[in-house]
């Protein structure tokens, strides 16, 4: 129970930080997608299931507060995490190469996604334009500040995987 309220706490404090703070540093109306780094790290910490429901969350969130359409970011986010779920059994925590190949190809996912249910099936056929001028700052943003903020996240993962000892209830998030 305790590491799902920590997530839930993690999905809350990064959508106020990517609303508000981030907003506020944003290069020429580019801002990062915290929740997807969130979102990625907690799909390959934990596996598909769990990173599969903190992507519904993250894109609930997205949805309930920004979202043209209820449950559209909500399903990207939980297919991001489910797929970054997969590579739970090749993660090493030592290791910062996977992470940042995960997270800059879920930034991309997400982008790409959406894009094509937005502005492709309606007839805006600009990709171009929308990946350089968009796409590509955003990720690059988003890595930036995922090198700051996977430190943090990795320190929460292990300091639940020290505290398990081996007990798991079946409520229990982890």
């Amino acid at each position: 129970m305790k590491r799902f309220i920590a997530a839930f706490l993690t999905l809350i404090l990064g959508f106020v930080l990517q609303a508000t703070v981030f907003k506020w540093l944003s290069f020429g109306g580019i801002v990062p997608n915290i929740l997807i780094i969130i979102t990625a790290s907690y799909g390959f910490m934990t596996g598909e299931k769990k990173g599969l429901v903190v992507g519904f969350f993250a894109g609930l969130l997205t949805d309930v507060f920004f979202g043209s359409f209820m449950g559209l970011n909500a399903l990207i986010y939980m297919y991001i995490g489910y797929l970054n779920g997969k590579f739970n059994r090749i993660f090493y925590e030592e290791d910062v190469k996977l992470p940042l190949i995960l997270i800059i190809s879920s930034d991309l996912l997400y982008s790409i996604s959406y894009y094509i249910i937005m502005f492709l099936l309606r007839g805006r056929f600009d990709i171009g334009y929308y990946f350089l001028k968009i796409i590509l700052p955003e990720a690059v943003y988003t890595i930036l500040i995922m090198l700051f903020l996977y430190p943090l996240l990795l320190l929460i993962h292990k300091s639940f995987e020290n505290g398990d000892n081996g007990r798991r209830s079946r409520i229990d998030f982890g």
